[in-house]
């Protein structure tokens, strides 16, 4: 199943030199770097070179032009998702910033039944799913205010027969399609459709570095080795791999395994997703990481990120940009985009500022585990949803946030999990039940140094 899905923060397609020239609208770096989707939430991230074949860096996550390891792996520049002509306009008639990534559940049928799934998600068909002419009159109207990344999800977007169809309609209104799939269906026709319709990146969800530990956890005898397969020939046909692994209980000590698996593969990058316990995930509620343990992978992924050849970020996990900051701090840095790029630039969770979901009936959400529905897109236009929910607004303005979160210096930078704080309180704008930290002002105490704010607010 197509679980983890939604980061991007490199080149998509080198064709965008041939339209704007120097003047190539370049990523919002990490603005879209941590973003929470459906299915246990796999991010792709759009990566450096051409689909058909024409690399521009090299395998690995090592991109061309750049000649010294950053912090968090190798990053480029290309496609700006919410750049493009109605973006500006619309942000300056509302005051609110356009969507720059959405995953979009194009169907909720899917081959495998992973334990982890948010969607919940097994063979068959599901009554109510959008058509291809309900999807191209959403995509029609999302165009008027943004030129988003739109993450083809599931389930496994795969067994949607029009897939390639709404690929090249996103590609035809200035929108860029990727994919997050199991890979189990891709074969050398797949792949080649793929890189025909110019998929510059899919994302695959590898939890265990076994074939026996990961045919466990989804359900299926054989889906591991069918997974790596398909990543070797989707990679032979040109097109960007991301390997996505959900960390609980049962692998947290396996993480550096997989990620030793993901270079050896030559993939472009490995993401980390921290289990949000929504969906078939809820039995899977004693198998999140305690928050001491939560914060222990998160510090291990600080320090591995400085060596790893990868593009490797952990996502669902806000608590990593406070911790970059504290972890800077005592080794005498500045968080700088020139030294940690990405991370740099963004705050942990986006849902609802600059990202957002649509479910397989067209229910728009802030992430994919988010379970609240603000509107549907059969019955409204998506821009409209976007712009008036008030549950939108709410999570855009940071003041809201209550308890530990609300008093937090790290607030502009990290949020907490909305998502989590809603499944475990009841409130989306209550304290992340998972961070370990206490802010000094929480505790009554003065702060010594200046609140961290101004970074990582979308701007």
């Amino acid at each position: 199943m197509a679980d983890n899905v939604g980061n991007a923060d490199a080149r998509p397609d080198l064709d965008l030199e041939g339209t704007f020239g120097k003047d190539a609208p370049t990523i919002d770096e990490q603005e879209m770097a941590a973003v929470e989707a459906p299915c246990g939430a796999d991010g792709v991230a759009i990566p450096v070179g051409h689909p058909g074949g024409h690399p521009g860096g090299h395998p690995g996550g090592h991109p061309a032009g750049i000649d010294r390891q950053r912090h968090g792996g190798a990053r480029s520049v290309g496609f700006r998702p919410g750049g493009g002509p109605e973006a500006i306009p619309y942000e300056e008639r509302t005051g609110i910033k356009a969507p720059r990534i959405i995953a979009w559940e194009i169907t909720r049928s899917c081959n495998l039944s992973c334990a982890h799934c948010r969607a919940a998600a097994e063979f068959g068909h599901y009554a109510g799913e959008l058509s291809l002419d309900e999807i191209k009159a959403v995509i029609d109207d999302m165009v008027t205010i943004t030129n988003p990344i739109v993450i083809l999800t599931g389930g496994e977007p795969l067994m949607r027969p029009d897939i390639w169809e709404i690929v090249d309609y996103l590609h035809d209104v200035g929108a860029m399609p990727v994919i997050g799939t199991n890979a189990t269906m891709i074969d050398d026709a797949i792949a080649a459709k793929m890189a025909e319709h110019r998929i510059p990146r899919i994302s695959v969800s590898i939890d265990f570095p076994t074939a026996e530990e990961h045919d466990t956890f989804r359900g299926q005898s054989g889906c591991f080795d069918q997974s790596i397969e398909g990543i070797k020939i989707a990679k032979r046909h040109g097109v960007g791999v991301q390997i996505n692994m959900t960390v609980t209980t049962l692998n947290h000590d396996k993480v550096e395994a997989v990620h030793d698996l993901a270079e050896e593969l030559g993939v472009d990058a490995f993401h980390i997703f921290m289990l949000v316990p929504t969906g078939r995930g809820s039995d899977l509620l004693d198998k999140e990481l305690p928050p001491e343990d939560y914060e222990r992978v998160l510090e291990w992924a600080y320090e591995r990120q400085k060596t790893s050849p990868l593009h490797f970020k952990p996502t669902d996990a806000p608590h990593y940009y406070r911790i970059i900051r504290q972890k800077a701090k005592a080794e005498g840095k500045k968080v700088t985009r020139e030294e940690y790029g990405l991370d740099a630039m963004t705050r942990g969770c986006l849902g609802g500022i600059t990202f957002c979901f649509i479910s397989h009936l067209g229910d728009v959400q802030p992430c994919g585990y988010f379970d609240m529905q603000l509107g549907n897109v059969k019955e409204q236009p998506f821009s409209q949803i976007w712009t008036e929910s008030k549950v939108f607004n709410d999570l855009r303005d940071y003041s809201l946030l209550k308890g530990k979160c609300g008093a937090c210096e790290y607030k502009a930078v990290c949020g907490g999990c909305r998502a989590r704080a809603l499944e475990v309180t009841g409130d989306y704008l209550e304290s992340e039940p998972y961070c370990v930290y206490e802010p000094p002002a929480w505790k009554g105490e003065c702060t010594v140094d200046e609140p961290v704010s101004g970074e990582g607010d979308g701007s």
